[in-house]
């Protein structure tokens, strides 16, 4: 069979999954960071937390799990500890810096469409147990989905198949793209800029919403991860507000929360921050990826999407990620209401051994009974925290019990997404029990 064949099913095993949008100016630049307190100032044996973080991270590096990598914790809102570790590249030339702009692949599905749809059911918008095609008109004929609820979406319950590889569209047997949907020039059909020199048709996003509706449903009702209606979602929130995608969470949550870098397709915007490059892509566009998204589904939808694209550094995650932990405020101001931030962020379908809240992971259940290379986050994050990981090998968990943020950026996929060892060595769990055993004995 075809080699192209092999490798486009193999993309079946990636998790990481649009919607047109136009670019705004944002003021990236300027960065304004959560307040810092030292390790030591909170009585935590710092000595005991830097030998431990820099062990795992260096051995994380020796196993090419990423050539560097960030970690970023807060404790009861102050950031306490934020440190870099190795070079964007294994050539070891440009060291990771703590204003790094990373791909922060699947944490877009919190940190970009869902604080909108918080918002919007805040705002009686949305009303999560209703069908889902009272909102999304596309899918009320359909009958397989007519009935399915936002609820049942979000928690991943409602039987959608994980993804849909669009690329399989647009590329030809013999591994070129097809004109008709990708250009290399831009002109009044061809807008939306998926990367240098590669511009896709406006209305790609139309084909993608009807291969999504005619996508089977399972009918048995159990946890299976999917991101297809991430891709929907900028289109329904555009609806909902009148405004893009972009601008609506930009101005309703990026700028309030001083969260600057926070944004997507950064190498169109005026930014100074390094940016730090993800793979490279030896499939669709044949060179080093960075600066536009990684994930193909989302670049080929002009890299605005709701379950890939957004960009931007540890620090503003951890702004967004201690405004969900403080559910719904930071510095007095009041993005979402607490009511809906519990709802979503507590787990929906305990009896069905669905773990996942409202977009929203969670930890496995009875995650506290096991050992930490069986658990998911560590086994020490209470039943009340939340976060989401991402293919590129990022990471945010926030847990109010603790009044813990935890923030971890890497770039895995460099060179290639076959590196793996972020997983099998279990870095991101093994880094986050630091913490918790750190701030739980106290030096004395």
């Amino acid at each position: 069979m075809n080699k192209l064949f092999f490798i486009l099913t193999g993309l079946l095993f990636i998790n990481a999954y649009c919607q047109e949008d136009t670019p705004i100016a944002l003021n990236i630049n300027k960065e304004e960071g959560m307040s810092y307190t030292p390790l030591s100032k909170m009585g935590i044996d710092s000595t005991y937390v830097y030998s431990k973080v820099d062990s795992i991270i260096t051995n994380g590096i020796k196993n090419n799990a990423f050539p560097g990598a960030q970690v970023l914790v807060a404790k009861n809102g102050t950031i306490v500890f934020h440190e870099s570790y190795g070079y964007h590249t294994y050539n070891n030339i440009q060291a990771v810096a703590n204003n790094d702009i990373y791909d922060l692949a699947s944490v877009t599905k919190i940190a970009g469409p869902l604080p909108a749809i918080m918002k919007l059911v805040d705002n009686g918008k949305l009303n999560l147990d209703q069908p889902f095609s009272t909102y999304w008109k596309p899918w009320k004929k359909i009958e397989d989905k007519k009935d399915m609820t936002l609820r049942e979406i979000l928690a991943h319950q409602a039987g959608l198949v994980p993804y849909i590889i669009f690329l399989n569209v647009v590329i030809k047997k013999n591994g070129k793209l097809k004109k008709r949907f990708v250009r290399t020039t831009p002109n009044f059909k061809f807008k939306k800029q998926a990367f240098d020199h590669l511009f896709v048709k406006n209305n790609f996003n139309l084909k993608m919403y009807r291969m999504i509706n005619k996508s089977k449903v399972s009918t048995e009702k159990k946890y299976k991860y999917s991101g297809l209606a991430f891709l929907i979602f900028p289109k329904l929130i555009e609806q909902l507000t009148g405004q893009s995608y972009e601008r609506y969470i930009t101005e309703h949550f990026y700028h309030p929360l001083k969260a600057f870098t926070l944004g997507f397709n950064p190498k169109t915007k005026n930014q100074t921050n390094k940016i730090v490059p993800t793979e490279i892509d030896t499939l669709y566009r044949h060179t080093l990826t960075q600066g536009w998204v990684h994930d193909e589904n989302a670049s080929l939808l002009g890299g605005i999407s709701g379950n890939a694209g957004l960009f931007g550094t540890a620090n503003d995650l951890a702004k967004l990620m201690q405004m969900y932990q403080n559910f719904g405020v930071l510095n007095g101001h009041r993005f979402i209401s607490e009511a809906t931030l519990r709802e979503f962020t507590k787990i929906q379908y305990p009896k069905n051994e669905n773990r996942r809240g409202l977009g929203f992971d969670k930890p496995l259940i009875k995650n506290a009974e096991l050992n930490l290379n069986e658990a998911y986050p560590a086994p020490e994050a209470s039943e009340q925290s939340f976060g989401h990981s991402g293919f590129t090998g990022t990471f945010v968990w926030a847990d109010p019990k603790h009044q813990l943020v935890f923030v971890f950026l890497s770039n895995r996929v460099y060179p290639t997404r076959e590196n793996r060892n972020l997983y099998k060595l279990n870095i991101r769990g093994a880094l986050q029990q630091v913490f918790y055993k750190a701030l739980s004995t106290p030096k004395e």
